[in-house]
């Protein structure tokens, strides 16, 4: 696909799905809020209707009362609004993403060849098994133990092994970047399976059932309110396993899947506090902050645990005589620009050329890598980014000589 029509169908379906993502988050942010707030009406009309639960609330100049009833209203209304065009558009908009930008470029995005060496077509049917292995696994893992004593436990505790199990495995078969986004859909593609195999059908046939004057069977709301509680604990995972894959520092740790489980684990556990926040205001008791804390901690530690080594701590790593004998030369050596083009030709111009001009840079000529100068330092010489996942084979030394070209003023003459 020309690269300059790449970059416009990856900006349309990334903006798209972030608007849904933001449609759907958003609604599923609020239905907890609201579930979680409500109180017991003390209006007789109210309790005559067979509402459950009210909250009076204020917004925009407006004031809202939305309620809740036990079971549902004694006649049902003609016209009712489903929330499931937001999952499926946000699940549509990131798969047709995940196809463009990884599946059509699986050589370069999903493969390292220092992690596993395989084919693209392979990496492919990988990536799209996680995908739909992860949904049946998970699947049967609720229906099996949902209902049992403590069943939301063992359930909890069953996905989370198995959430672990993906992120290792992944982060062994795919390039680092990849894992990390892989593993953010495969919890997204799970939540919006639970939408569309669950809740909505459940829903609809309550519905029917009500219209139709039947007794409703209690395990359809049963099972919509089980997948609307894991999506609420899955949202904050899947936004940072999303999002962390733009940082080389997190998934170029030597152990990454440890980081990225970390990450979601922090993630669910702020989003749990934020849960149980809603219910103590609503019964007077203290907000139980202590889940926020561990899962701040959890980043905390995270932050340290990757921070680059301090100057000494470097130098220890090597005998002292021969780091100096090694960098005395390298730092008394003029760059010219003849070698910074040959390692530029070599690894970069495959890919940033007239021909191929990837994210609109092209660096086929001396003017041109001088334009560019400055994100060939960012990306090759501190993120390390590029060329993705190392598909060219850049060394650290040739790394370094850019990395002094730059900081010489850049010259090419």
């Amino acid at each position: 696909m020309d690269g300059y029509l790449l970059d416009w169908v990856n900006l349309l379906l990334r903006w798209a799905h972030v608007i849904t993502a933001i449609a759907w988050i958003g609604s599923s942010f609020y239905f907890v809020f609201l579930d979680n707030s409500l109180t017991k009406p003390t209006a007789p009309d109210l309790t005559a209707k067979g509402v459950d639960g009210e909250l009076w609330a204020v917004h925009g100049g407006g004031f809202y009362h939305p309620q809740k009833y036990l079971v549902a209203p004694k006649q049902m209304p003609d016209h009712l609004h489903w929330f499931y065009w937001e999952s499926y558009s946000t699940w549509l908009t990131g798969f047709a993403l995940f196809t463009v930008l990884y599946l059509f470029n699986a050589g370069t995005f999903l493969i390292d060849k220092s992690v596993y060496d395989w084919s693209p077509a392979a990496a492919i049917a990988a990536a799209l098994g996680f995908l739909v292995v992860f949904w049946l696994v998970y699947d049967v893992i609720c229906r099996a133990f949902g209902r049992q004593k403590n069943g939301d436990l063992i359930v909890g505790a069953g996905v989370f092994v198995f959430v672990v199990a993906a992120s290792w495995l992944a982060c062994q078969l795919f390039a680092g970047r990849a894992a990390f986004l892989l593993v953010g859909a495969m919890l997204a593609t799970a939540m919006s399976a639970n939408v569309f195999f669950w809740i909505i059908p459940g829903q609809r046939k309550v519905v029917a059932q009500l219209k139709a004057g039947q007794p409703v069977d209690p395990i359809y709301g049963w099972r919509a309110k089980q997948r609307s509680v894991h999506n609420t604990y899955f949202t904050l995972p899947v936004l940072v396993a999303m999002l962390s894959n733009h940082y080389g520092w997190l998934y170029q740790a030597q152990h990454n899947w440890l980081v990225l489980v970390l990450l979601m684990l922090a993630g669910a556990l702020i989003r749990h506090s934020f849960v149980a926040r809603h219910k103590a205001l609503v019964q007077g008791k203290r907000v139980p902050w202590e889940h926020a804390v561990v899962g701040t901690a959890a980043l905390v530690g995270l932050a340290i645990w990757l921070a680059p080594r301090p100057a000494e701590a470097q130098a220890q790593a090597k005998p002292q005589a021969a780091q100096a004998k090694a960098a005395a030369p390298a730092a008394a050596k003029t760059v010219a620009f003849s070698e910074v083009k040959a390692v530029i030709d070599q690894r970069c111009v495959m890919c940033h050329s007239a021909a191929m001009k990837s994210k609109g840079i092209a660096l086929d000529k001396p003017e041109l890598v001088k334009q560019h100068a400055q994100q060939v330092y960012q990306q090759t010489a501190v993120l390390k980014l590029m060329p993705m996942n190392n598909a060219t084979r850049i060394t650290d030394d040739e790394r370094a000589l850019i990395k002094r070209w730059h900081e010489a003023g850049a010259p090419v003459k």
